[in-house]
Formats: structure tokens, C-alpha cells, sequence
């Protein structure tokens, strides 16, 4: 017998065969890429949105492009607990300055930028990171113990190197909202500098809604810096293309009762979407046509990959005091909720509960779409604390 490949990709950041309604969003980053390929500068964007809606897809497909461009681009993702963020910063301005320099290392200008990286490195990374830099620390520039200024200074030597080298670069960011106060007013004010001098260095970036917040907090010109542009979940059109198109290629269809389903239980999230429609292709059992009979029956093998791979290790991160906020959440007639509600439904005073916003805001569990509101950032996480406690 004769296994058909399953044509959905559930996963995190992998990139489905068929990315819907994105097109807009993926012009506009091939306008900034083609200002960077020749040496122009351009606007750094961040996207945001909640779990689930492709933002690190976007970056992927975005980092494509470059290399098809041949724009030198770096990836990194900011790590939740335990990570140097100076030390990634090191390892990817590294890369970026030998893939701009691969041949001519002995030029002034070169050796200069890779001497104010070795200083940085020097001052603000463990000896132990393994990063070989053989030139000479350019000292007193990079290296003063003030983070932002040396961050400032490391980013202009590769904006200046990038310039002479008429080309751009391009550095990824994920996670983005997990970086440390500290070390994000020394990027902002280091990218706001390279800017100024209009250095074709851009920095795509992606992360929970509050980044938006957090950036403008920081520093008040962050909304001037940055592009910030919001993901959401698909219109009706995009996740009905999303779900069917996959299928469509290996001569499968979906009735349109079905699609009306799966994109009713999904509510157009890109990650619902795969996910659901690939336990759908595992239950089809060789139809060439997919009905609501079909759906229904997928829908148990669904929900329960769902609630352990998506929802569960989201919930198993937060304190006994951290789900008592979160399930008075979910008691509240719908969310987006006032933490007046939540102070009334845990019987406590507004400024007791307070640090444990704050706590969950930090975590990424929880944002505040309006002043005094809160809602989740993972979608359906709701109805998941519903179904686990009975609400």
C-alpha cells in the first residue's frame, strides 16, 4: 500500500506548504531587503501577536529571501531563562562581518571593525564561549563598561563596514520581548544611533504584544525606530486557502461544511490550522473528499495534541498563585477582563494582586490590550483552563 505524505505542518516556526495571507507583510520586507542589498538604509520592523500566528514563520520566510538576495543576515532567539545576550550579540556581529569581508580582512576599515568587536567581546563575554577573534582589540571605544555606549559603537563598526562594502546587513531577532531591560535600551539606542547615520543595518525582530509597550517605556523614540505591525489570526479567505490548498496538491478536497468547521474550532490561527488539519489527513482513511464526518472524528486526536504539546507546557510553567489569577480570568463574562474583576473573583484588593500581573505579563502568559484590561497571549488558553478545572 501506498502512504500518502501528510501535507500539514504543525510545528514551531516551520513553515506550512501553503502560507496564506501573509503576502502584504512579506512585500514589505522585500522593500526594506532591496534598500539594504545596495547599501541604503532602512526602517527595522518588529511584528507581534499572540502564539500561534506565524511570527517566526514570517522571520523564516523572511531570512529566505535575504540569502536569495544574498543580503548577509544572522538568526538568533532570545532565550526565556539563562541566556547572555551579549554573547549572542558577539557570535552573530562576528558572522555578519566575515560574510561581508570574507576576502580582503587586511583593509583598514576591516581590521578596525573586527578590533572593536574583539574589544567588546573582551569586556562583555565569557573566555569560555569558544569565539576565536584574531585581530588586535581596538581599545577605549567598545570596551568602556558602558553597555550602551559599546553596543552603540559595535553597531556602527559594522553599519560603517557594511557601507564600504556597499551592501547591507540583517539581523533576525525572536522572542524578542524575553531580552533584558538593559540590554534592550543599549540595542535600541545603538540601532537609533545607526540610523542617524544612515547605515544599512535593519534588524527584523518578533514577539508577544507587549514589546510594543515595553520598546516605548524604554526609550520614547523606539515608535519612531521601529515598524511595529501586528499579526493576527487569518481572515475567513486566508484559512480556508490555508487548510485546503495543502490538500488540494495530492487531490484531496474539503466539502464546504467541513472547512466551515475546522474554521470555526480554529478561529483562523495558523498553527490551530495545521494542527488540526493534520490529524484530519490522519483520519480521512484514503477519502477524496473530506466531510464534516471526518472532522468530527479528528477532532478528539486534536484537542488532545493541543491541550499536551501546546497548551499543557504553557501551564505547567506557572506557580499554584499564578493559576489561581489566570483561572479568575477565565470566570470573567469574556475577555478581554478588568483586573477590578479579577481582584472581585480572587475576594483581594486590586494592589495584592497587581505583582502577580506583572509576574504573568513578564512570563508571556498574559498582556494588557487596553489600560486596566488583561487577556491571554495564547489563544483558546481559556477554554484549555476550562476543560482541565471544570469551569
Amino acid at each position: 500500500m501506498v502512504l500518502t505524505p501528510n501535507p500539514y505542518r504543525p510545528g514551531a516556526g516551520t513553515t506550512p506548504a501553503y502560507l496564506a495571507g501573509r503576502e502584504q507583510v512579506l512585500h514589505d520586507a522585500q522593500a526594506v531587503l532591496e534598500n539594504i542589498r545596495v547599501g541604503f538604509p532602512a526602517r527595522s520592523v518588529i511584528y507581534y501577536g499572540l502564539r500561534g500566528v506565524g511570527k517566526t514563520v514570517l522571520l523564516n520566510r523572511i531570512g529566505e529571501l535575504a540569502e536569495d538576495m544574498d543580503v548577509p543576515s544572522e538568526y538568533m532567539e532570545i532565550a526565556e531563562r539563562e541566556h547572555s545576550f551579549q554573547d549572542a550579540i558577539v557570535l552573530h556581529v562576528y558572522k555578519l562581518m566575515s560574510k561581508l569581508s570574507p576576502v580582503d580582512k587586511l583593509e583598514g576599515y576591516v581590521k578596525k571593525a573586527m578590533g572593536i568587536l574583539k574589544a567588546f567581546s573582551v569586556k562583555y563575554t565569557d573566555a569560555s564561549s569558544g569565539i576565536e577573534i584574531a585581530f588586535d582589540p581596538v581599545h577605549g571605544i567598545a570596551d568602556t563598561g558602558n553597555l550602551s555606549n559599546d553596543m552603540t559603537e559595535l553597531f556602527l563598526a559594522l553599519g560603517r563596514l557594511a557601507q564600504k562594502k556597499e551592501q547591507g546587513a540583517v539581523l533576525f531577532i525572536d522572542e524578542i520581548q524575553y531580552i533584558g531591560g538593559r540590554d534592550f535600551e543599549a540595542l535600541i539606542e545603538a540601532l537609533h544611533r545607526v540610523n542617524q547615520k544612515g547605515y544599512p543595518l535593519v534588524i527584523f525582530a518578533a514577539g508577544l504584544p507587549k514589546i510594543v509597550r515595553l520598546a516605548g517605556e524604554i526609550k520614547s523614540y523606539a515608535e519612531r525606530l521601529f515598524q511595529y505591525i501586528d499579526i493576527g489570526g487569518l481572515s475567513a479567505k486566508d484559512a480556508e486557502l490555508a487548510l485546503v490548498q495543502p490538500a488540494a496538491k495530492l487531490h484531496v478536497a474539503y466539502d464546504d461544511a467541513a472547512v466551515a468547521k475546522v474554521l470555526s474550532v480554529t478561529e483562523g490561527y495558523p498553527y490551530f490550522i495545521q494542527e488540526y488539519g493534520k490529524w484530519i489527513w490522519e483520519n480521512r482513511e484514503h477519502a477524496d473528499t473530506i466531510t464534516t464526518a471526518i472532522v468530527d472524528r479528528a477532532y478528539h486526536d486534536f484537542e488532545s495534541t493541543m491541550d499536551a504539546a501546546f497548551f499543557k507546557v504553557r501551564h505547567d510553567r506557572a506557580t499554584p498563585r499564578e493559576l489561581e489569577f489566570m483561572t479568575a480570568m477565565v470566570r470573567c463574562k469574556e475577555l478581554p477582563c478588568s483586573m477590578k474583576d479579577i481582584a472581585q473573583k480572587l475576594g483581594e484588593p486590586a494592589k495584592k494582586v497587581a505583582p502577580l500581573r506583572a509576574q504573568l505579563i513578564h512570563k508571556g502568559f498574559i498582556y494588557a490590550p487596553q489600560r486596566g484590561t488583561i487577556a491571554f497571549t495564547v489563544p483558546q488558553f481559556d477554554k484549555y483552563l476550562k476543560r482541565t478545572y471544570h469551569i
